[in-house]
């Protein structure tokens, strides 16, 4: 069972919003790369069928955060379930400063109030 591509009715929505440390900044590129590869793949492996995670960059154009992570989830145990495993690794607060979680579900108020989403 796979994430669908487009998000259903119960799809919970994340954006993490979070900030590199020194410590992180400090490793060459391939040290970064193989900690992703060690830490934070298997988490995403493991909850594949249920939890789907885009990275965003952004230290391009705000200095408050440096990237968005955006979490897709099929509920919102599973999306907790994916947040205690990445409290156990070195990500959650110790390469990455989590500054702000925002929970969101797309197109709530139009299905509470049974009207058609607005199309873009």
């Amino acid at each position: 069972m796979t994430m669908p591509e487009t998000p259903a009715a119960d799809t919970l929505t994340v954006f993490m919003l979070v900030k590199t440390e020194p410590e992180w900044l400090g490793f060459p590129v391939e040290t970064r790369f193989a900690k992703l590869r060690e830490h934070v793949e298997p988490i995403l492996q493991r909850h594949a069928a249920e939890v789907r995670m885009r990275f965003y960059d952004a230290e391009f154009y705000t200095a408050r955060i440096t990237d968005l992570w955006v979490w897709e989830a099929s509920s919102r145990h599973a999306y907790e379930l994916v947040v205690e495993a990445l409290r156990e690794t070195p990500f959650w607060d110790r390469y990455f400063r989590i500054v702000e979680i925002i929970p969101a579900v797309e197109n709530a108020y139009a299905r509470n109030y049974e009207q058609a989403p607005l199309a873009a």
